[in-house]
């Protein structure tokens, strides 16, 4: 009970924080486009986090993003309708391989290249289950596997789309994304 008090004291923290801090306009461009407030809010309070005014791009079919001009800095629920198309230099990539149309900048191919090995340039296709193939083609590799191997073959988690929502989870985190609002956390996630 006591847990479930603390969920619920600092869910609604956070609440207030969004709150207040969506009074000051942010202004947030996705994709070359900018996100209304009422979605800039709604992203804020679904990953429990502050977003900062700025430029960023998302790559809808991995669930990759970053900030304009640079590498992917983390993953987010795939398939959002969040800005523009992503554009292949939404990176600043300056190598021959492209993934799910952005151009990779330097620093992704190498720490690619460390996980699966050599990389050809190429056109490829990513999920969000980490599974990458050339496009067109079949699954050659899944990234997150190859991850986990390289970090002493630790459990990298699962995730699963239904017509119900998103639910998965890893060893320290479970969750479940119901696509008419509600969504629920447990654990340390």
């Amino acid at each position: 009970m006591r847990t479930f008090l603390k969920v619920l004291l600092a869910a609604l923290m956070f609440a207030a924080v969004v709150q207040s801090t969506s009074a000051a306009e942010q202004v947030v461009i996705v994709n070359g486009e900018r996100l209304p407030q009422s979605a800039v809010v709604a992203l804020q309070f679904a990953y429990r986090t502050l977003i900062p005014s700025g430029r960023y791009w998302y790559d809808a079919a991995s669930g990759l993003w970053g900030r304009e001009g640079e590498p992917f800095a983390g993953q987010m629920q795939p398939g959002l309708q969040l800005g523009g198309a992503l554009a292949a230099n939404a990176s600043n990539g300056d190598t021959g391989v492209v993934v799910n149309g952005r151009r990779l900048p330097r620093v992704e191919l190498y720490a690619l290249q460390q996980l699966v090995g050599p990389v050809q340039p190429g056109r490829y296709w990513l999920d969000p289950h980490g599974n990458a193939g050339f496009e067109g083609g079949p699954a050659l590799v899944n990234i997150a596997q190859a991850r986990a191997r390289s970090q002493g073959g630790g459990y990298a988690g699962w995730n699963s789309n239904t017509a119900f929502g998103n639910w998965g989870g890893d060893a320290n985190c479970s969750y479940y994304n119901n696509p008419d609002g509600d969504s629920i956390m447990i654990g340390d996630c």
